[in-house]
């Protein structure tokens, strides 16, 4: 698919610049942005031909990375509240069953603005229907790595064979600039041996990531141990599956051989706090010891569903709050490292740590602009704003989101949609869907 045509060069000026940079530098200064990309980080941008934007008012923050999320699911926020995993998956089978492509791109819209609206600017997600995700993310200007849902064939409501499906939806988007097709198994409960390995394979021949779902529940843990006499993250090893350009989601119920496996064998993984704590998983993802054994860590939101939020802010809130309290310990990842999972991190789960996560001179010019007089990030301190964007901002506090420096939102406004039609389209998506939740 073509590029668009090429955006005039932009400056920002004078903004307080969290660069994510190697050295984590903070400084006030100027952004400079041609083609897509940073071209100066720091005093004295060259304003010659550019677009001026005044920078006082705010902190440029690189664009978030949600790293595990179902986007398209954001007309069914609130539809199975206040029950354990399996009550909340019996629901969200018997909706799915209803799910047509036109409501999956009206969630996927209304999802990806949501996430843009709070500055974030890449997501991973995992659903079937992708082409509908595909070209939500297309028309409001976000970045998304977006996993088709594998299964069994005979454990799908999908039409014809997941994998066939994948193989499909890679083969159409391929060549996009700002949509990354992947292949994404479903979980242990759902995919056998044959599966596992013809997702690696279509992932392999593609050069695409893998992303899945893994140790989530002990229920899904013992179940599988059961059926096969191992836990889930030694059976992949001994199955073959295992490798680096993979993305595991929650990885709640671990064991120290598995957290070792996961890490010598370049394993990312997807931590989502706020969906394991809200559905009772009774665990805490081992964030500090898989970062510790190498693996990359990154933070996701889950479905609104699941969380009820797509905020990257509130989630690296409760990511920081959850670890410290169950370590007794209220060094354990700090400001800083919440921050980093969410950027630099994100961005190198992603295979993309050359291209995102950073304001570098180089990279493509994902970011935000974050209002420094709105009452959450007060005092508005040099020293204090890497706190304040993981323990305190709110999505409200973000203006402006840039993705390959073309502005997606101004001023809290969509650029390329109106956020009324997007509610109204969710809104009637709903119904057919909330009445399927009643039957049995």
């Amino acid at each position: 698919m073509p590029a668009p045509p090429k955006a005039p060069p932009l400056v920002i000026a004078d903004a307080l610049l969290v660069t994510q940079n190697p050295r984590r530098e903070v400084v006030r200064g100027d952004l400079r942005i041609e083609d897509g990309a940073f071209t100066h980080v720091g005093p004295n941008a060259p304003r010659a031909g550019a677009e001026l934007v005044d920078g006082r008012r705010f902190a440029a923050v690189p664009g978030f990375v949600n790293a595990h999320t179902h986007v398209a699911m954001a007309p069914l926020r609130g539809i199975a509240d206040d029950v354990e995993l399996g009550g909340f998956l019996d629901v969200l089978f018997r909706v799915d069953a209803h799910r047509t492509e036109a409501d999956v791109e009206a969630g996927a819209r209304v999802g990806v603005a949501e996430m843009l609206l709070g500055g974030t600017t890449s997501f991973l997600d995992l659903y079937y229907f992708e082409d509908a995700v595909a070209r939500a993310t297309e028309a409001l200007g976000a970045r998304g790595f977006l996993g088709w849902a594998v299964l069994d064939d005979d454990k799908t409501t999908q039409r014809g064979s997941p994998l066939a499906n994948a193989n499909g939806f890679l083969e159409r988007w391929r060549q996009h600039p700002t949509v990354r097709p992947l292949v994404a198994p479903q979980g242990v409960y759902v995919c056998a041996e044959e599966t596992w390995l013809g997702a690696k394979e279509l992932a392999e021949r593609d050069g695409t990531l893998v992303h899945y779902h893994l140790a989530e529940t002990r229920r899904e843990v013992h179940e599988h141990e059961a059926r096969t006499g191992r836990r889930p993250g030694v059976w992949l090893e001994e199955i073959g599956f295992l490798g680096p350009r993979q993305v595991a989601a929650h990885a709640v119920w671990l064991t120290g051989e598995e957290i070792a496996l996961l890490g010598r064998r370049g394993v990312g993984v997807a931590h989502c706090p706020s969906s394991n704590l809200k559905l009772a998983g009774g665990g805490v993802a081992p964030v500090v010891e898989l970062r510790a054994a190498g693996a990359t860590v990154g933070l996701g939101t889950d479905s609104v569903a699941s969380n009820n939020s797509l905020s990257i802010f509130r989630e690296m809130h409760v990511a920081g709050l959850v670890q410290k309290n169950q370590r007794w310990d209220a060094t354990a990842l700090r400001a800083q490292e919440l921050l980093d999972l969410v950027t630099v991190d994100g961005a190198r789960l992603l295979g993309e740590a050359e291209r995102l996560g950073s304001l570098e001179v180089g990279k493509r010019a994902d970011l935000s602009l974050v209002r420094l007089d709105h009452p959450s990030l007060v005092p508005a301190r040099p020293e204090a704003i890497v706190s304040h964007l993981a323990y305190s901002a709110s999505d409200e506090a973000v203006d402006s989101v840039f993705v390959d420096g073309r502005p997606v939102v101004r001023e809290r406004r969509l650029v390329h949609a109106d956020w009324e039609q997007l509610r109204a389209d969710a809104e009637a998506a709903s119904e057919t869907l909330w009445a399927a939740r009643a039957r049995r």
